[in-house]
């Protein structure tokens, strides 16, 4: 399908106002366009991969609008025109400039792709499907992923931390349940540190697919990892289907409002001796995690790790 796209530079400054007049006309949809950084507090607890890298911000932003054959142009455009004149008059709009032109509908589930490139942790090369290997890196393990909408190219701290933890404590032969899987790398890392068998789960039904999609381009078979969809917290017929007592280790990169109350329900998938790997917890919420941890009987902590803002935290399922 085609649209009217229609480009006004303004300032940043000016972008709300314009929105909210945007809205009023009855637009349903904008998208901004300018150079201001996010602040720590706007970044803190997101769960972003990959984060462009923007040039000096200047004050300018771009507001665009998409128009269809059913939206009244000519009404929206006067209109619009008539709330500039009068905000001109107590506010800085800038150059204020409006352009014209045509789109088709955007891929936006793979417009990201352009930012994800090969990259290592440590022995790993995780690189997207559609990407060969960098020469360089030739001697490393190699994970593929393409994530589509889930959550885990493997850039974000809290993936790194898990894939290290698991190298410190997956045994071979282990058996090992990826709580959230996501996009599935923790489960594929698990698989080529040793693992025996890898139990994934998420509540996106997307996300499974995405990770069963990843399964096969490393070529692992659907019985060494199989996948399922399911809430393991509010579900106790999804518990049981996945099975308690019999796992060597459980991954869970969450968030920690989650992880909180997974933990007494992870404790039950674990062996006496097995341990819990968790992440995706902001070191402002390690206290609360392990207070929580404290309350689960026959719980105990074993270690922690830590990149920029972000923690990892083991525990065992004591004997």
């Amino acid at each position: 399908m085609k649209w009217k796209v229609f480009e006004l530079t303004t300032r940043t400054d000016a972008v709300d106002m314009i929105s909210a007049v945007l809205g009023d006309l009855g637009v349903q949809g904008i998208e901004i366009e300018d150079n201001v950084p996010l602040t720590e507090a706007e970044t803190k607890g997101m769960f972003i991969d990959i984060l462009p890298e923007l040039p000096p911000d200047d004050g300018t932003a771009k507001v665009r609008f998409y128009l269809d054959d059913a939206d009244d142009e000519a009404a929206i455009l006067a209109g619009l025109r008539e709330e500039i004149e009068d905000m001109r008059s107590y506010m800085d709009l800038g150059e204020c400039t409006l352009t014209t032109g045509e789109t088709e509908d955007k891929d936006w589930i793979n417009n990201w792709k352009e930012f994800f490139h090969p990259f290592t942790v440590d022995e790993f090369l995780i690189k997207p499907t559609w990407e060969d290997v960098p020469e360089k890196w030739a001697d490393k393990r190699v994970i593929e992923m393409d994530p589509g909408t889930a959550f885990g190219t493997g850039q974000h701290e809290t993936t790194q931390l898990c894939i290290r933890a698991l190298k410190r404590h997956v045994q071979k032969g282990d058996h090992v349940f990826d709580i959230g899987t996501g996009s599935g790398i923790l489960g594929i890392a698990a698989l080529l540190l040793g693992a025996e068998h890898v139990v994934g789960t998420d509540v996106d039904e997307n996300a499974c697919v995405a990770a069963e999609e990843n399964r096969a381009v490393n070529g692992i078979a659907a019985e060494a990892f199989p996948i399922f969809a399911g809430d393991v917290i509010g579900d106790e017929a999804f518990r049981e289907k996945i099975g308690a007592n019999r796992c060597d280790l459980v991954v869970a990169n969450i968030l920690a409002d989650i992880i909180m109350p997974l933990l007494p329900v992870a404790k039950e998938f674990v062996k006496p001796g097995g341990r819990i790997l968790t992440s995706g917890i902001l070191n402002t919420r390690e206290a609360e995690v392990r207070a929580a941890a404290e309350k689960v009987p026959g719980l105990r902590f074993v270690e922690k790790d830590a990149q920029n803002d972000w923690v990892c935290l083991v525990f065992e399922r004591e004997a």
